[in-house]
């Protein structure tokens, strides 16, 4: 993923994968917190954490700030 854009994109896709699972009734405190091994819940909340503050570091390089 290179753009900001695209991650922006990404994690569109990824929000609504977490909805989908929330309205099938799959998704879980325990299944969001301590995902079983293979599935679509598992590195989740990590690769969303790392996307969103890519998304926020390219934000603050446009404008030159830091946070």
């Amino acid at each position: 993923m290179s753009s900001k854009q695209e991650k922006i994109q990404k994690l569109l896709e990824m929000q609504r994968k977490f909805i989908e699972l929330e309205q099938t009734g799959e998704l879980t405190a325990e299944s969001y917190w301590l995902p079983e091994k293979g599935s679509e819940l598992e590195g989740f909340k990590d690769e969303y954490s790392k996307i969103a503050m890519n998304v926020v570091d390219d934000a603050h390089d446009e404008v030159g700030s830091k946070r």
